[in-house]
C-alpha cells in the first residue's frame, strides 16, 4: 500500500512540475518571441556596414561586393551613376499569455508589438566609377 502511495506522489510532482513548465512556455514576452522569430544570420544592409565597409575612392564592383545590387541606378546632372539602397523591414508579434494553459482558461489575453525599421543608402560615383561621396538616413518606430 506504501508503494502505491509514494508512486501517487511522485506522479503528483511530475504533473505539478509539467504544468509548471505549460504556464511557463505560454508567458513569453513579445520582445522574446521577436527574438526568435527574427532572423540576423543573413548579410544584412546596416548602417553598420555602410559606416564600417563603405569609402570614398572604392570601385563600383567593391560596392556591389559589400552591399550588394543597388535598388535603384540613376545618373546626376553630369552624367555620373548615383546608387540607391532603400531598404524597410516590418516586424509584428503577438503574445498570448497563458497560451500554454488555454484548456484550462475561457479566454486569453495578449499583446502585441509592431515595428518597422527604413534604411536608404545613396552612393554617388566619380566618372571613373569611384566613391565619389556616400550618405545614409535610418528610422525605426
Amino acid at each position: 500500500m506504501e508503494k502505491k502511495f509514494n508512486r501517487r506522489e511522485k506522479l503528483k510532482k511530475v504533473y505539478v512540475l509539467l504544468l509548471g513548465v505549460l504556464f511557463l512556455f505560454g508567458c513569453a514576452s513579445a520582445s522574446y518571441q521577436r527574438q526568435q522569430v527574427r532572423d540576423d544570420t543573413g548579410d544584412r544592409l546596416t548602417v553598420g556596414k555602410v559606416q564600417k565597409e563603405i569609402r570614398v575612392g572604392m570601385s563600383s564592383a567593391d560596392v556591389v561586393q559589400i552591399l550588394g545590387s543597388p535598388n535603384v541606378v540613376t545618373t546626376d546632372e553630369e552624367r555620373r551613376e548615383v546608387w540607391v539602397y532603400d531598404k524597410v523591414a516590418s516586424e509584428i508579434v503577438y503574445s498570448a499569455s497563458g497560451a500554454g494553459l488555454k484548456f484550462l482558461t475561457s479566454g486569453a489575453s495578449g499583446a502585441a508589438s509592431t515595428s518597422q525599421r527604413t534604411l536608404t543608402v545613396v552612393i554617388k560615383f566619380d566618372k571613373d566609377g569611384k566613391v565619389r561621396d556616400f550618405g545614409y538616413h535610418a528610422s525605426s518606430f
